[in-house]
């Protein structure tokens, strides 16, 4: 990991040439450990002064979605607010900006968890909604996460399992609802969801991403870095 991350954070040094910040954006399947690369990639990083933003803080909020008939598209293009990303990241170019947050325990944004940071060094912007590309999002540079899809599925039914069982003692989780199932019922419901959204999301726009990212990681089962490729590299 280690080895991969110093080639990361080098290819990083050459690109920000330019005035600070440096927008980056890390993409990749659900449950493909966009939020783990981005804090290690921040900790490679010092001493510069990076920050850790989630696109999905610009999903619409459930209410809405549910409205608009989209709740089970949640993480499809049509979820997000694109002009809000947008918007955000061209105002932490010239100052302070304002950054909502999503909560996977109540599966919904949550307006407490907002935050307006100011400018730093690099601003690293992990989550979907980034597969038209670095330019399209107001991103400087994108990072796509790639593993096979087998194990981007054991992964995602780690993390749903996690939060199943963190839900026995919160009563405020969305996964409260699952608790009346075993661990087999719970794998199963997280069997479905990954078959009817997660997967086609991957392979219909999520995927897109790959040939647009200006740098594509490899990882294997374990989340090791397996390789890393520039976009034009030989």
């Amino acid at each position: 990991m280690t080895a991969g991350l110093d080639r990361v954070g080098s290819w990083l040094a050459a690109r920000r040439a330019g005035p600070a910040p440096f927008l980056l954006g890390v993409t990749g399947a659900v449950a493909v450990g966009k939020s783990t690369f981005a804090a290690q990639l921040q900790a490679a990083l010092s001493p510069a002064r990076v920050e850790i933003v989630g696109a999905d803080g610009f999903l619409l909020p459930n209410a809405a979605l549910e409205a608009r008939g989209l709740l089970n598209r949640k993480g499809f293009p049509e979820s997000y607010d694109a002009g809000a990303l947008r918007a955000a990241l061209a105002a932490i170019r010239s100052g302070p900006a304002d950054f909502p947050a999503y909560s996977h325990v109540i599966y919904d944004v949550d307006p407490a968890l907002a935050r307006r940071i100011a400018p730093p060094d690099v601003l690293i912007v992990e989550g979907l909604g980034l597969e038209r590309g670095a330019a399209a999002a107001g991103l400087d540079a994108l990072i796509y996460l790639d593993a096979d899809e087998a194990h981007v599925e054991a992964w995602f039914t780690d993390r749903f399992l996690m939060l199943w069982r963190a839900a026995e003692t919160d009563p405020a989780s969305f996964y409260r609802r699952f608790r009346q199932l075993d661990e087999a019922g719970a794998r199963a419901v997280a069997g479905e969801v990954w078959r009817a959204i997660n997967l086609p999301n991957l392979r219909e726009h999520i995927s897109a991403a790959r040939t647009l990212a200006d740098l594509v990681v490899r990882k294997g089962p374990a989340h090791e870095i397996l390789e890393v490729t520039a976009r034009g590299a030989d």
